[in-house]
Formats: C-alpha cells, sequence, structure tokens
C-alpha cells in the first residue's frame, strides 16, 4: 500500500488510536495532517513522524475551526484524500445519571465532529473526484458495557453516519465505520487509573479478549490505511470489528 501524494487528515491524531493510523499513514508515504485540540501534544506528533506531517489545532465540535482546518489542508496540500473521524472522548454514567452538558459534549466531540468533518471534506474529495471517510465506531456499537450510556450511543449512531455517506456519495467517495476493541491508549489508562484497582481492572479488560492482550494503536492504524486503500476499495458502508474477539464468548464459559 501507498498513499505518496495523498493527504490524509486525522482528528485527535495527537494520542493514542489517532497517533497510530498517523504512523501508519506517514510510513506509507501520506501527507498527515493531525487535528488536535491539544497542541503541544499534537506538534510533538507531528514533529516525531518528519517534515510530511502538519499539525492544525482544531475543536471538532466547532464548525468554525473544521470548515477553517480543512481548507487550509485542502490548500496546503492540494486536497482531502482521506478522513479519520477519530477524535472521540469518553463519559461514565447511565442514563439516569448523565447531565445535559456532559451528553451534549459527548456527543458534540463523537458524533457531531465526525458529522462536520465530512461535511467539509466530502467537497475537497468530490472535486478529486474520490476519497474515503473512516469513521472510528467501537465495539461498543454491539456489545456494551455498564454506565457508558452516551459513549455508546455517539459510537452506534456512527454507523448509521457511515452508511449514509456511502449511500449518498457512492461511487466516489466510500465510508467505512471501524470498531475497535479494548486499546491500550491514555483514554483506557486514565480510566483505569479511576478505579480502586486499576491493575485488576486493566487485566479483566485483557481478558475479554480472546487475543489475551489489549490492542495497540498500530493494530488499528493498519486496518485503517488497508480500508483507505485501493486493496480496499470493495469495503463500503460497513462496520469493521477489529476487536480481538471480544463480545464473541459467552460470559462464565471455560476452556476444556
Amino acid at each position: 500500500m501507498s498513499f505518496k501524494d495523498k493527504t490524509i487528515v486525522i482528528t485527535g491524531g495527537a494520542k493514542g488510536i489517532g497517533a497510530g493510523c498517523a504512523e501508519v499513514f506517514y510510513r506509507q508515504g501520506g501527507n498527515v495532517v493531525v487535528l488536535d485540540v491539544d497542541e503541544e501534544a499534537g506538534r510533538q506528533r507531528c514533529a516525531d513522524l518528519g517534515d510530511r506531517a502538519h499539525f492544525i489545532e482544531c475543536d471538532v465540535s466547532r464548525e468554525s475551526d473544521v470548515e477553517e482546518a480543512m481548507g487550509q489542508a485542502a490548500v496546503t496540500l492540494g486536497g482531502v484524500d482521506v478522513l479519520v473521524n477519530n477524535a472521540g472522548i469518553l463519559h461514565y454514567s447511565t442514563v439516569t445519571e448523565t447531565a445535559e452538558e456532559d451528553w451534549d459534549r459527548l456527543l458534540g466531540v463523537n458524533l457531531k465532529g465526525a458529522f462536520l468533518c465530512a461535511k467539509h471534506a466530502i467537497p475537497h474529495m468530490l472535486e478529486a473526484g474520490e476519497g474515503i471517510v473512516v469513521n472510528m465506531s467501537s465495539v461498543q456499537a454491539f456489545v456494551t458495557q455498564q454506565n457508558v450510556a452516551a459513549y455508546a450511543a455517539s459510537k452506534s449512531a456512527l454507523i448509521g453516519l457511515t452508511r449514509s455517506i456511502a449511500v449518498d456519495y457512492a461511487p466516489r467517495v466510500r465510508s467505512v465505520a471501524i470498531c475497535p476493541g479494548g486499546v491500550d491508549t491514555p483514554m483506557n489508562r486514565s480510566a483505569f487509573r479511576q478505579s480502586p484497582d486499576p491493575e485488576q481492572v486493566r487485566q479483566e479488560t485483557i481478558d475479554l479478549h480472546l487475543t489475551g492482550r489489549m490492542g495497540q494503536p498500530d493494530d488499528i492504524g493498519e486496518l485503517v490505511a488497508f480500508v483507505a486503500s485501493d486493496k480496499g476499495s470493495f469495503i463500503n458502508g460497513q462496520p469493521i470489528r477489529i476487536d480481538g474477539g471480544m463480545g464473541i464468548k459467552i460470559a462464565g464459559s471455560k476452556k476444556d
């Protein structure tokens, strides 16, 4: 796979899965644009990658930020060929315990952010004649743990958004939803630290995966790059799980 002369915009690209995606696309020759609210981490990520990596500070929940960022990427690098809607936040709460402002903030980043980025990236793709929008959903769109009502809702909705983009802009623009299981990211490590016994929670999370480990950002990045490449050109409108087997084992079952 090669992304030479292609521009890949990755939201939330400073850390975690976004950083893993940025590394894979950069390694395969792409011009990588990292969008993030964390300027220090974003600039450091791009400095670590090299001259073909560019940082733009952007709050994906604000349309003015997104429109300016997509325009800047297109003018500077000649277009937007791949959009990876990866920016996301997590809030632990049930429906009855979730404050309206927390719901709005999470959906504003996880879902509205993906909508806004697609809205302002797709015209550049159509002008070029082709492109792909990759939405970072989650295994929690299919199987859900307790106390993540807003997060699970946002990740489920991204699958519907993916279908709509695929249907509305075919055949020139494709869209795919990637659905990871547990991935070793700063966000997940922070969530573990909120527990009285972080190591126990971490091990319990590992045990949910038939692979015996959590995913790494590069694991997800490699799949994202594949579906965005010519080799993945027959994949459109689909959610793809990359979850180490999480969610297919009946609870309580044991090996012989």
